[in-house]
């Protein structure tokens, strides 16, 4: 399947600010589009400079099994406001009780799913308190710190971002090479301006202080394991963030459910939406009939 070249929110689905006890996050929300109960609702957490569009592609297939779908900007992520230069705002704690009170607003138990970084602060909201959550889905997210040559990567951008403004760190990134080859910031599922807007529209600070976390995070699996959630590890036949073997084993630790999406890579949400809401829809299924 193709990506999809734009930001608009997807048929049926609205995008707004979604009104929490810690201030406001832009959301982009779908409800079922067949007739009957609504199964349950999934808040959806991006990753490392993503933001709630890399979700839009899995808005119509899991309507389409009874889901509804809230994919959020975490933050000082895009469309959500933050501060530009204070770093303790985006302490992992403080993302994680932003995804507490997140869930809280929409008022009933939630299907949590986070993407890479956003599964490392779906976890951390999950150790705070999991009475909100019906399971927790990682996706393309691994139990500690990024491999060493994202680790590498990471510390170029945090590096410029130092030196250089939003605006200039942008430029260098283009002047790099195609975007298929660049990553980062520069892939996804809008087009190049709107990708841009994306990346200007994220606080500096977020990017510094949320950069650190992915390449020091400690191994908490054990303390995952011991919540009564089920537990669900997603990922791309292939990974230069965490590899599969880790992956694997992360799983095996949980007692997960495994699902290893073919012809994806590090974003299966994008690359392969349709299987890849074909698995959450499916987990989500198992946990009601259990």
């Amino acid at each position: 399947m193709t990506r999809q070249p734009t930001f608009t929110p997807p048929p049926g689905a609205r995008a707004y600010p979604l009104r929490t006890t810690r201030g406001e996050f832009a959301v982009v929300d779908s409800s079922p589009r067949t007739e009957g109960e609504v199964k349950g609702v999934a808040l959806m957490v991006p990753g490392f400079t993503g933001s709630k569009e890399d979700f839009g592609l899995l808005h119509e297939p899991l309507g389409a099994r009874g889901y509804r779908v809230v994919a959020v900007d975490g933050r000082g992520q895009y469309e959500s406001d933050g501060p530009a230069d204070d770093e303790t705002a985006y302490a992992q704690r403080e993302l994680a009780r932003d995804v507490l009170a997140q869930a809280a607003a929409l008022g009933v138990p939630v299907h949590l799913v986070g993407h890479s970084l956003g599964g490392q602060i779906a976890r951390a909201a999950v150790l705070l308190d999991h009475s909100p959550f019906l399971s927790l889905t990682l996706v393309s997210s691994g139990p500690a710190e990024i491999s060493v040559s994202q680790r590498q990567r990471v510390k170029l951008l945090r590096d410029a971002l130092a030196s250089m403004s939003m605006e200039k760190v942008w430029e260098a990134i283009e002047a790099m090479g195609p975007p298929e080859e660049v990553g980062g910031p520069a892939r996804g599922l809008g087009d190049q301006e709107q990708l841009r807007r994306r990346w200007l529209g994220t606080k500096p600070a977020q990017l510094l202080a949320t950069g650190r976390q992915l390449c020091t995070e400690p191994d908490r699996v054990a303390e995952l394991a011991a919540v009564p959630l089920p537990f669900h590890v997603l990922s791309g036949a292939h990974d230069d963030t965490w590899p599969l073997a880790v992956l694997d084993d992360m799983a095996a630790r949980l007692s997960a459910h495994r699902t290893v999406v073919m012809g994806a890579e590090h974003s299966p949400n994008a690359d392969q939406p349709l299987p890849t809401a074909r698995a959450l829809a499916d987990f989500w299924d198992s946990t009601r009939a259990a």
